[in-house]
Protein backbone atom coordinates (compact mmCIF):
# COMPACT_ATOMS: atom_id res chain seq x y z
CA UNK A 1 0.00 0.00 0.00
CA UNK A 2 1.50 3.25 -1.10
CA UNK A 3 0.65 6.24 1.04
CA UNK A 4 -1.92 8.54 -0.58
CA UNK A 5 -3.28 10.59 2.34
CA UNK A 6 -1.57 13.81 3.43
CA UNK A 7 -1.26 15.24 6.94
CA UNK A 8 -4.26 17.59 6.82
CA UNK A 9 -6.42 14.85 5.34
CA UNK A 10 -5.29 12.44 8.08
CA UNK A 11 -6.20 14.86 10.86
CA UNK A 12 -9.58 15.61 9.30
CA UNK A 13 -10.35 11.90 8.83
CA UNK A 14 -9.37 11.09 12.40
CA UNK A 15 -11.43 13.94 13.85
CA UNK A 16 -14.51 13.13 11.77
CA UNK A 17 -14.22 9.41 12.46
CA UNK A 18 -13.79 9.90 16.19
CA UNK A 19 -16.76 12.27 16.28
CA UNK A 20 -18.96 9.76 14.46
CA UNK A 21 -17.93 6.96 16.82
CA UNK A 22 -18.62 9.07 19.91
CA UNK A 23 -22.03 10.17 18.61
CA UNK A 24 -22.93 6.57 17.78
CA UNK A 25 -21.82 5.40 21.23
CA UNK A 26 -24.02 8.07 22.82
CA UNK A 27 -26.97 6.93 20.69
CA UNK A 28 -27.29 10.30 18.98
CA UNK A 29 -26.92 9.25 15.35
CA UNK A 30 -27.52 5.52 15.36
CA UNK A 31 -25.39 2.53 14.57
CA UNK A 32 -24.19 3.81 11.19
CA UNK A 33 -21.93 6.22 13.09
CA UNK A 34 -19.59 3.32 13.81
CA UNK A 35 -18.55 3.59 10.17
CA UNK A 36 -16.32 6.34 11.53
CA UNK A 37 -13.92 3.51 12.34
CA UNK A 38 -13.14 3.38 8.61
CA UNK A 39 -12.04 7.02 8.70
CA UNK A 40 -9.92 6.43 11.80
CA UNK A 41 -8.34 3.33 10.26
CA UNK A 42 -7.47 5.01 6.99
CA UNK A 43 -6.01 7.95 8.93
CA UNK A 44 -3.69 5.60 10.83
CA UNK A 45 -2.41 3.76 7.75
CA UNK A 46 -2.32 6.88 5.50
CA UNK A 47 -3.97 4.92 2.71
CA UNK A 48 -7.45 5.19 1.22
CA UNK A 49 -8.54 2.50 -1.25
CA UNK A 50 -11.09 4.84 -2.84
CA UNK A 51 -8.40 7.44 -3.48
CA UNK A 52 -6.39 4.75 -5.26
CA UNK A 53 -9.32 3.83 -7.50
CA UNK A 54 -9.86 7.41 -8.64
CA UNK A 55 -6.13 8.28 -8.71
CA UNK A 56 -6.28 10.93 -5.99
CA UNK A 57 -3.38 11.76 -3.66
CA UNK A 58 -3.43 14.42 -0.97
CA UNK A 59 0.16 14.06 0.18
CA UNK A 60 2.94 16.18 -1.25
CA UNK A 61 5.83 13.69 -1.12
CA UNK A 62 4.21 10.52 -2.45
Amino acid sequence: MTRNIGQIDRVARFALGALLIVLAAMGTIGIWGYLGAIFVGTAFVSFCPLYRIVGLKTCKDC
